[in-house]
């Protein structure tokens, strides 16, 4: 099987890397791919937004299996025209992946699927947008309706700053909304299934660090670091998310017409009134992936191929390796607002080099002399698997310290509190 892989981050450098180890793969390409993709398979251009133009590579390369990462591709209708050339896609349809394009489209079918989420107000004006922050009360939970890399939800005490993000949000004109939300109590776990629109198949929860400061402060970011699995998650988690939030979903979606096929991914709150839906992704999200695929023993190719075929109620349970994983992102200086690039990073062999070690990179370029520079926010994901969580975070971090990037910066408490417990 030759797959194409669409992205540049450390994702689908994580899923590259779980691709290799899979015998049926005999060759995987990456569009447009970073420094450390190019270092391990073949690196193609590509306008990733584009849709024809994806479509358009899968055939040149005569590909079996095209797995696409990032979510502004699934939403502007990648796989849709992947599958109209008549190749195999991982990912949903531009009307499926709206479950990730707007999350007032998600609550709807949230409320048509009875699963639990919080209470929320879709908002077009900043008269709606004022009367649902009375309505919720502070913390103010304020989310972008459209996609936002990550960054585009506030969760403040500050009524002022919340009106201000909506306010920023509302001001792309056109039919920009927000949705304001009850606040959900509890920690934050992420729960990945893949799916073919019929059968769900969870993979290990994970759960990512959001805010760009140790201790949880800050703004919020793509994601600074992830670990998995969860030590303190209650027993039967999986199967209660899959019975009454991803299977009811999967349906729903269904019966709308709209069949989700690919990599489902719910954020979900640990509330004191029980699991409650954040959101839902519609892509394996990042650094969670990093982790969760560190761990899966089950040859990653045969299950995406699989679930782009129709064929998931065929395979064997999956398979996880012993022990955990955890990922510490290492970030630009500057990130997560204007990051700086162009900086030389210095120390990645001898990180890859330590035991368990997998060096993941996600904004990385080559410059003229052949060195490896920032090109990005996020730029490298050090992952780092061990026999007990606090194995896994020693090597991980001792990874990080072999890693230099001038004015770079990475969070020191990822899993931390866990691995104390």
């Amino acid at each position: 099987m030759r797959v194409l892989v669409i992205g540049s981050g450390a994702r689908e450098h994580a899923i590259i890397s779980a691709l290799l180890k899979d015998d049926s793969v005999t060759s995987v390409v990456a569009a447009p791919g970073n420094a450390g993709i190019a270092g391990v398979v073949e690196t193609v251009a590509v306008d990733a937004a584009d849709p024809d133009a994806v479509a358009a590579l899968a055939l040149s390369l005569g590909v079996d299996l095209v797995v696409v990462g990032p979510e502004v591709p699934l939403v502007n209708g990648a796989a849709d025209a992947v599958r109209a050339a008549g190749i195999a896609c991982f990912g949903p349809s531009a009307a499926a992946a709206q479950l990730e394009g707007s999350k007032a489209f998600a609550k709807a079918v949230m409320a048509e699927a009875g699963v639990p989420t919080a209470m929320a107000r879709v908002c077009a004006s900043l008269a709606d947008v004022e009367q649902a922050l009375d309505q919720f009360g502070s913390p103010y939970v304020v989310k972008d309706d459209g996609l936002a890399a990550g960054k585009g939800v506030v969760v403040t005490d500050d009524r002022h700053a919340a009106i201000e993000h909506a306010s920023a949000c509302l001001a792309r004109g056109g039919d920009a909304r927000v949705v304001i939300e009850e606040y959900l109590d509890g920690p934050e776990v992420s729960l990945f299934a893949i799916t073919d629109g019929t059968t769900v198949v969870p993979l290990q929860p994970a759960q990512d660090f959001k805010r760009v400061g140790e201790g949880d402060t800050g703004p919020n970011t793509g994601g600074m670091g992830a670990y998995s699995p969860l030590p303190w998650a209650p027993a039967g988690l999986i199967a209660d998310v899959t019975e009454r939030v991803l299977q009811p979903v999967v349906d729903a979606m269904a019966r709308r017409g709209t069949p989700f096929s690919g990599l489902l991914y719910a954020g979900l709150a640990m509330t004191s009134r029980g699991v409650r839906v954040v959101e839902f992704n519609a892509r394996f999200g990042d650094p969670e992936t990093q982790v969760v695929l560190a761990n899966l023993r089950t040859p990653l190719g045969g299950v995406l191929l699989a679930s782009a075929q129709g064929r998931l109620a065929d395979l064997p349970p999956l398979q996880w390796e012993p022990g955990f994983a955890v990922t510490v992102v290492i970030a630009a200086q500057g990130y997560p607002g204007t990051p700086r690039s162009g900086d030389i990073i210095t120390g990645l062999e001898e990180a890859a080099e330590l035991a368990g070690v997998d060096v993941l990179h996600a904004g990385t370029t080559v410059n003229d002399d052949g060195a490896v520079t920032a090109s990005g926010g996020r730029v490298l994901s050090v992952t780092a698997h061990g026999d007990s969580l606090v194995q896994a975070r020693e090597r991980a971090y001792a990874a990080v310290d072999l890693i230099r990037l001038e004015g770079s910066h990475y969070r020191r408490d990822i899993a931390a509190r866990a691995a104390e417990s």
